[in-house]
């Protein structure tokens, strides 16, 4: 009997170019503008979006509690694809993947996310907010910049 690993997939499309998308998911001072759910900001981003290279982002809650997440890029493709690996500082050893792709479409870009390899379902549950909340403030960035 095969166990079945919790994994989410989320599709939405922006109204800007792969290349632009992109660039809003690799350069720190532009992810630090919409990255994470809406009672976060945040405090710290770095990034070195290579092949081996890893990411770095904490996240400061409107409470003061601070949340940091990191992981290394399996794979890289400007303007197309990213993979990697996903663990918060707290459950470290809770490791899962992410794999975020760039498609363009006629209004612009249509970005799919899959994260998989998670813990338990809970934990699926608690990435999907996350990323949903994600996602509208970065739909929100693209349309502050039109």
């Amino acid at each position: 009997m095969n166990e079945v690993v919790p994994s989410l997939t989320m599709v939405r499309r922006i109204k800007a170019p792969p290349a632009a998308v992109f660039e809003a998911w690799t350069r720190p001072e532009i992810l630090a503008r919409w990255w994470g759910p809406h009672h976060t900001m945040v405090l710290s981003a770095e990034i070195d979006a290579q092949v081996g290279g890893s990411f770095r982002v904490t996240l400061v809650e409107d409470t003061g509690a601070r949340h940091t997440v990191s992981g290394t890029y399996a794979e890289v493709v400007p303007g197309e694809r990213l993979v990697f690996s996903w663990a918060w500082e707290a459950t470290a050893e809770l490791v899962s993947r992410v794999t975020v792709t760039f498609r363009p479409v006629p209004e612009g870009t249509e970005v799919t996310l899959v994260h998989d390899r998670f813990a338990n379902e809970g934990t699926a549950t608690r990435h999907r907010r996350g990323w949903t909340e994600s996602f509208e403030r970065l739909v929100a960035e693209f349309e502050k910049a039109a």
